[in-house]
């Protein structure tokens, strides 16, 4: 029997105890249609996760139906168009979500966490770091941390887009050993199982990208919730990469997380993704996954492959990225901002563009346009200033191949 442990994870009160994160989506949480909250099932969740902590493991809970419970309490059908009015529901929902937890942990005297999070409360380094430490004292206290994105005040620009991303962001920010995606079924099919009666299931995946090319995903979320099976293909990969197993199970039946994190070969059905045995270090995978994007730099192929090739080598990037190796600057980002580094690759007449990295940039876009082509000695001629000696360093920046 073989327990799955985060390497990267030395904060634990016992060398058995583990860091667990469990999302839970809307349909596991309110009816699609009479947007009654399924109460049986958030009983389960609950008395699941009191178990595992009688067990000595420590638990974080994401948990989505903010909107769905906002629905019920104002008597409306659907989910409105208009985002203000989105916002407004789940402003009214995410403290009555709160209430039936409180309720339901109450009932056995345990404390629980509201944490509200949005992309941009992570895109400040000191901002990531407060909201580590906090979830870190608080699974310290023996509180459940229950996360959700902050619906009010999130935008396109800042939002996570589903609570299955926000999961893996979370789960790797508590160097979580394992992430559960709680959904509608099983596990992972290679194929809708409802409308293909050939589609088969997947019980383990170590590599996300060639499994991408054998199954068909397009399965959109239930009414009330944003996710899919898609999203949960992207939040697999968010996971793994900072070293966290990440298992697809039935929401319904929660208590089967015991017998798959213990190994059990009597476990229900789930597909399993094996966590990177050589996971990015926590600024490295913060710069990945926990920045917005603002723009994107084209570079020269052979500096794209410096970079892939070093983090190859030593898992970091291979070379910090100068003027005169940038091609083209697209976006109007600027100084700290988060940018994609992209190659260009021409195959029979069609073009394609590769991201090989993202980096936090010293200079803005405009800055970057006008010493684009001038030695690196000619920053000052250029501007007539000099903030740095190049436009990303390589300690800012983590590789994405």
């Amino acid at each position: 029997m073989v327990v799955y442990r985060n390497a990267q994870n030395t904060h634990r009160p016992t060398k058995s105890s583990l860091t667990l994160v469990i999302k839970v989506g809307t349909s596991s949480i309110c009816d699609e249609k009479t947007h009654y909250p399924l109460l049986g099932n958030l009983s389960r969740i609950v008395e699941t996760i009191l178990e595992l902590k009688r067990k000595g493991h420590r638990i974080v809970l994401v948990t989505s139906a903010a909107v769905g419970t906002g629905l019920r309490r104002l008597n409306l059908n659907e989910k409105p168009g208009k985002l203000a009015a989105v916002q407004a529901i789940a402003a009214v929902g995410q403290g009555r979500l709160m209430s039936m937890y409180d309720d339901l942990f109450g009932q056995f005297n345990q404390p629980v966490a509201q944490i509200l999070l949005t992309r941009n409360d992570l895109a400040d380094r000191s901002q990531y770091l407060n909201a580590v430490n906090c979830l870190e004292q608080l699974l310290d206290m023996g509180v459940v941390p229950i996360v959700n994105e902050n619906d009010t005040i999130s935008v396109s620009e800042i939002k996570f887009g589903d609570n299955d991303t926000l999961s893996a962001i979370t789960a790797g920010m508590v160097k979580a050993d394992y992430l559960f995606l709680m959904t509608d079924v099983d596990c992972l099919y290679t194929d809708n199982p409802r409308s293909n009666p050939d589609a088969r299931p997947v019980h383990v995946c170590e590599d996300i990208d060639a499994l991408r090319e054998e199954i068909t995903v397009t399965t959109p979320g239930s009414a009330l919730g944003t996710g899919g099976m898609v999203t949960k293909l992207v939040a697999a990969d968010l996971a793994t990469a900072a070293g966290v197993t990440t298992v697809i199970a039935r929401g319904s039946t929660p208590e089967s997380i015991l017998p798959i994190i213990a190994d059990d070969k009597s476990a229900p059905a789930h597909t399993r993704f094996v966590a990177k045995p050589k996971p990015l270090i926590d600024r490295k995978w913060w710069i990945l996954h926990g920045l917005h994007t603002a723009g994107t730099i084209v570079i020269e192929t052979d500096v794209g492959e410096s970079i892939a090739d070093g983090a190859a080598r030593s898992g970091s990037s291979g070379a910090s990225l100068y003027a005169h190796s940038v091609t083209k600057v697209e976006g109007n980002f600027v100084e700290h901002q988060a940018v994609r580094l992209v190659v260009q690759h021409t195959d029979n007449g069609v073009t394609d563009f590769v991201t090989v990295a993202k980096g936090i940039v010293n200079y803005s876009a405009a800055e970057i346009i006008r010493i684009m082509h001038a030695r690196e000695s000619d920053i000052i001629d250029s501007l007539g200033y000099k903030d740095a000696d190049c436009i990303i360093h390589r300690d800012n920046m983590a590789t994405s191949l």
